[in-house]
């Protein structure tokens, strides 16, 4: 627990003196400090089952707020996470979430000193990293947060679309079941799948709930949620999520399939589970909002324009540590750099680091060699997962080349051959 003293800035910002307090919530203060989280977010009320599954996942000890008097004006906390990092580790990560500041408390430094706690904290718990999806992409990079992975948001004319399928396609069984009673296979075949791509959560007990999470409130025109299994010789070898919004045109049905998410173990199932959706009675339109940039289904349409690709920022991710960051991690090709890393914001990471590494492991350890590659570390964060190369962020004046040659070899060392891809938010 802390005091922030706020004093008058030159040019008059504000008047008073104030004085607030930074410290961990207590259980019983979830329901007022969750209120202030929802007013800051534009005050509608979650629905009683969202705000029941976070008020469950809540980690009250490591759940915080700033308190001005009796009134809490501030919020932030975080999720244990272990995360998939290139070469199939996992490691743990905070993820950090609910943060807020009240509008009549803002330009006070108070975001500013709750995420000095914060990640004083990670440190303290042994986490090298941690990682957050933020509603205003511009907030988080003066706190050493980096892009670190994208996704892809598809509009397909299901219509006008057809696909190339694998043989065998024919051979998967699909039935419809209730979403919740077919959470525990949906749930062992996303855990076989975290560690091959870089950015999944391996989901800890309680967060099967999200996926499922279908309040009648919030549907907005939409019918239940749906989930179609699909099974080989007797074994559930993926599963898609979707709803349907039913529309009716001049020329006839025109309804929507909202996939909300698909998984399958192969590419023959990926493709049973997509002609399904693709082909869904009385539609003619399906959209996702949250696909990997690298979705094999761009590679089996028949025209990607029809499938309205765009790209946005998905997680965003600083390393805390950043020694055991990259000795947590393979690299694509043999790598041996010294880093000068630039970290105000947490100076224990300031300085040279050595890393040698290749696809078997690395290491990462404090020299006084010369540097080859000055950067920042939220650079270190965008590059990290692999989606982001090192070249594209020199090219934009963001990291510097001391030694010829060092950063190619880093860059293509930096590389994933799988997408790195975060499958929800948190």
């Amino acid at each position: 627990m802390f005091e922030i003293q706020s004093r008058p800035r030159a040019g008059g910002c504000y008047a008073w003196r104030m004085t607030t307090q930074v410290r961990t919530l207590r259980a019983a203060e979830w329901d007022g400090w969750y209120a202030t989280l929802e007013r800051a977010f534009g005050g509608a009320a979650e629905s009683p089952e969202e705000r029941g599954l976070y008020r469950d996942l809540t980690e009250v000890d490591r759940s915080f707020g700033v308190w001005d008097g009796s009134e809490v004006v501030g919020t932030a906390g975080a999720f244990t996470f272990w995360m998939a990092v290139p070469g199939g580790a996992l490691l743990p990560a905070a993820g950090v979430t609910m943060v807020s500041v009240q509008s009549t408390h803002r330009r006070r430094g108070l975001l500013t000193e709750m995420m000095r706690h914060q990640l004083t904290d990670v440190r303290r718990r042994a986490e090298p990293l941690a990682v957050l999806t933020a509603s205003e992409p511009v907030i988080y990079g003066r706190f050493g947060y980096g892009v670190a992975t994208r996704q892809a948001q598809l509009r397909v004319e299901t219509k006008r679309v057809a696909l190339t399928l694998p043989d065998g396609t024919d051979d998967v069984r699909l039935r419809i079941v209730p979403p919740a009673e077919a959470v525990a296979a949906c749930e062992r075949v996303y855990a076989r799948l975290v560690a091959g791509r870089p950015g999944m959560l391996a989901r800890q007990p309680g967060w099967e709930r999200l996926p499922v999470l279908d309040p009648p409130g919030d549907r907005a025109g939409t019918g239940e949620l749906l989930c179609v299994l699909a099974e080989v010789a007797g074994e559930v070898r993926g599963y898609a999520r979707y709803a349907v919004k039913a529309e009716w045109g001049d020329g006839g049905p025109d309804g929507t399939v909202q996939l909300r998410d698909i998984e399958a173990l192969d590419p023959v199932v990926r493709a049973a589970l997509w002609r399904y959706l693709l082909s869904v009675d009385l539609t003619s339109t399906l959209v996702s909002h949250n696909r990997p940039v690298d979705e094999p289904l761009l590679h089996m349409v028949s025209d990607v324009r029809r499938c309205g690709v765009r790209l946005r920022e998905g997680l965003f991710l600083r390393p805390v540590e950043v020694g055991a960051a990259l000795a947590g991690r393979t690299y694509a090709a043999p790598v041996d750099v010294v880093l000068d890393v630039r970290d105000a914001f947490c100076p224990w990471n300031e300085g040279r680091w050595r890393l040698s590494g290749d696809a078997k492991g690395a290491s990462c350890e404090r020299t006084t060699d010369r540097p080859d590659l000055a950067l920042s570390v939220r650079e270190l964060g965008a590059a990290y997962l692999g989606d982001t190369r090192l070249s594209a962020l020199a090219a934009a004046g963001r990291v510097r080349e001391l030694r010829p040659g060092a950063l190619a070899e880093a860059s293509e060392a930096f590389g994933s051959d799988v997408a790195p891809w975060l499958p929800h938010g948190f």
